[in-house]
């Protein structure tokens, strides 16, 4: 059974597994917020679509950025992270987007991986519900979750941190919000938070 964390808490991802931990799958899911009453029925009863993205950088042990994948940039160059493609809407079940990490092809310099997601037409996360990120294994077990509970007017939030020590992986829960709309904008609340 996954773990559920708290915000600001952090699992080791390799002593969570069964076997060796090669590759991770960093899953982002979220809602629209669903207008109620006369008005929210009127017009459909939904929010709207909410076009949030996911994206990933990697950092080497002094914070300083080795490369990034987001929905215009889908691979590393050395192909060890992937993007699996942008959700502009938010809707339906499950993971609205994935970033897959080959461990083992990560570079050596790279120390952490910090998942931010950020809302590109700026959209606030007021307009945001049930939004989640968890991480699953080779074998696409999950191993671990984290629900953002927290609205509120800003346009991204630096969600969680993947970070290596020695043989190490370790998933820490942040839920940072910060004021960006795109992934370069979130960089200086990462590097702020790292700790």
């Amino acid at each position: 059974m996954a773990i559920s964390l708290k915000k600001n808490s952090s699992i080791s991802l390799t002593k969570s597994v069964d076997s060796e931990l090669t590759k991770i799958t960093l899953g982002l899911g979220w809602d629209p917020v669903k207008k109620s009453g006369f008005f929210g029925s009127l017009f459909g009863g939904g929010g709207g679509s909410i076009d949030l993205d996911a994206s990933c950088l990697l950092l080497d042990k002094d914070g300083n950025l080795v490369d990034k994948v987001w929905f215009q940039k889908l691979s590393t160059k050395c192909k060890s992270v992937r993007h699996q493609g942008d959700n502009l809407t938010g809707d339906g079940d499950g993971d609205d987007e994935k970033i897959t990490v080959n461990l083992k092809k990560l570079p050596a310099a790279t120390t952490h991986l910090a998942l931010v997601v950020n809302s590109f037409r700026g959209q606030s996360f007021n307009q945001v519900e049930n939004a989640f990120c968890r991480v699953l294994d080779q074998s696409n077990k999950e191993v671990c979750r984290f629900t953002l509970n927290e609205q509120g007017n800003h346009t991204g939030t630096f969600i969680a941190l993947v970070s290596r020590n020695n043989n190490e992986w370790t998933f820490a829960s942040k839920g940072i919000p910060a004021t960006g709309r795109t992934v370069d904008d979130m960089l200086p609340y990462v590097k702020e938070n790292l700790g």
